[in-house]
């Protein structure tokens, strides 16, 4: 009786060399992703264990900026805590907003489903956006905001809100809000889209009665993968707010109510140019990230259990 033999899995030289056609497509993209996107995060962590001030080589110094950073550097605390704060109150809320509205919009049909769409994705992409925000924001009796307030006796006199600590953080949160309806909303408008109508004929049938229901049996789960996708935007956009605070509270901002941890990147990589502590900060804010997307993305496979 022969013996047979058992069953030898192909090697990685045989695999690659039998799918060579399907490397071959895909060898562009992995070569941009190397250049744009793993070899920076790779020489940001190294440079994070270095001084480095754009004018001297590199010098090794170990978790000395990681020590600095965590241990001495009170305006990084702030910063982190101001972070923290938007990415608890901006991401959420912001997240469920675009979803609200994309199920909402995705009622309409035609001409009106694209207007709206325009109209609520269109703050995330003006260009004049702090512009809008400035005028409405001014200190003085001619800003929009204190001439409502003064004309109702709301207030007895103009309020400067951006160089208030108090008001500072309450008003980039909603602004920040009011921008969040960027990519992930057109994602999820695009995932309704896709969604098959025989599921929720067959819903019916298997005793789901309201839309709520439907949303969650049916809807939220066949678009699993635009959650996925709105949601690392959402992360990375409450964790990156950066641009609105220097635009309308300025860098430094009164009494660093304003600072976030991008802010302080922007302030030693751009400003003070020390690369080296600049990279710990990227590196640090980059682990938040990563974590907290594992963390949304581990809740989220529970959806329509």
């Amino acid at each position: 009786m022969v013996k047979q033999k058992p069953f030898d899995k192909p090697s990685l030289g045989a695999t690659m060399s039998k799918n060579r056609i399907s490397y071959l497509m895909l060898a562009p993209y992995f070569l941009l992703f190397t250049l744009f996107t793993i070899l920076p995060v790779a020489s940001a962590m190294f440079l994070s264990l270095t001084y480095f001030n754009m004018l001297e080589p590199p010098q090794f110094i170990g978790w000395g900026n990681y020590l600095k950073l965590l241990l001495e550097d009170d305006i990084f605390v702030i910063a982190l805590k101001n972070t923290l704060l938007f990415a608890v109150v901006t991401g959420p809320i912001s997240y469920v907003l675009c979803l609200l509205f994309a199920w909402i919009i995705n009622e309409f049909k035609g001409k009106l489903r694209a207007l709206l769409t325009l109209v609520f994705y269109a703050p995330s992409i003006a260009g004049q956006a702090y512009l809008i925000w400035n005028i409405i924001l001014t200190g003085d009796r001619y800003g929009y905001l204190n001439g409502f307030l003064l004309n109702l006796d709301f207030i007895q006199e103009p309020i400067l809100w951006m160089q208030t600590a108090k008001y500072i953080l309450p008003v980039l949160i909603v602004v920040q809000l009011w921008l969040s309806l960027g990519t992930g909303f057109l994602a999820f408008i695009a995932g309704l889209q896709t969604i098959d109508k025989a599921l929720y004929e067959a819903a019916a049938i298997d005793g789901v009665k309201n839309r709520w229901q439907e949303l969650w049996f049916v809807t939220l789960p066949a678009m699993k993968p635009q959650l996925m996708f709105g949601a690392v935007m959402q992360i990375t956009a409450s964790f990156a707010v950066s641009d609105i605070s220097i635009q309308l509270a300025g860098n430094p901002s009164v009494g660093y109510e304003g600072a976030t941890v991008v802010t302080h990147l922007v302030d030693f990589g751009s400003i003070r140019f020390e690369m080296g502590y600049a990279s710990a900060i990227a590196t640090v804010l980059f682990l938040m990230m990563v974590g907290t997307n594992k963390l949304v993305q581990r809740l989220l496979r529970k959806v329509g259990d």
